[in-house]
């Protein structure tokens, strides 16, 4: 499903943000990627969603070879790949179900559709009954469902969730991650990048960590106790 090959990312004199990152992430997998604040894992997202351009090395996402991937075809592959952020970036003067249904509206789909999808992906993270409430009538745990809804309405294959609970406090933080064990359940990729180690902890998944722009660790899923291919 992702694969890069010692992907390098070089911003002029100041060094590498990413040195010869190589990573694996099968269909269906939950992986959490850890690292402090500079370690190079918000390059290492927009490489991935094509918001930047690796200096070297090789990425395939989806059987799609980025080396051969056209600027026009970007908007193609961002339909595969769904992303939500920390700050949540809802439109303010939408309802809920509008938020929701403009991810549909700029892809056309048809009204009759909207109708159809729309519930049913509010009803799967949670936000039932709420189609009708505007941004800043929800709680800030809710506003991250409607932009978890609005990120996997297209059914991409890949969602990738960039500090998802950075602005949340401990319960409704968990109320997230849970939403996005049941979207993984149903047969999403999930990336999720965190700085909150309770998470990582009771998430009991595959850990990536990286520093200094490099791999340095990758353990193993819950029920393995130590550290599997350390680098």
């Amino acid at each position: 499903m992702i694969l890069l090959d010692r992907v390098s990312k070089q911003y002029g004199k100041k060094g590498a943000a990413l040195d010869r990152i190589s990573l694996h992430v099968e269909a269906k997998e939950f992986v959490v990627i850890v690292g402090e604040s500079g370690a190079g894992k918000s390059t290492l997202l927009k490489i991935l969603t094509r918001e930047e351009k690796p200096s070297s090395g090789k990425i395939i996402i989806g059987g799609i070879d980025y080396e051969r991937l056209k600027d026009k075809d970007v908007p193609f592959l961002r339909r595969k790949i769904g992303t939500i952020f920390q700050d949540f970036k809802l439109l303010p003067g939408k309802t809920v179900f509008e938020n929701v249904a403009f991810a549909l509206e700029i892809i056309g789909m048809s009204n009759r559709q909207i109708k159809h999808t729309v519930p049913k992906v509010l009803d799967l993270v949670g936000m039932k009954g709420k189609e009708d409430n505007y941004p800043h009538e929800l709680s800030g745990g809710e506003r991250q469902r409607v932009a978890i809804a609005r990120a996997v309405v297209r059914q991409p294959k890949i969602l990738i969730a960039d500090e998802p609970t950075g602005n949340l406090d401990p319960k409704h933080a968990w109320d997230v991650i849970q939403v996005l064990e049941k979207i993984n359940k149903h047969g999403t990729t999930v990336l999720l990048t965190t700085h909150n180690m309770d998470i990582v902890n009771r998430l009991k998944r595959r850990v990536v960590t990286i520093k200094d722009g490099k791999v340095v660790a990758d353990r193993a899923r819950a029920g393995y106790a130590g550290k599997e291919r350390v680098r």
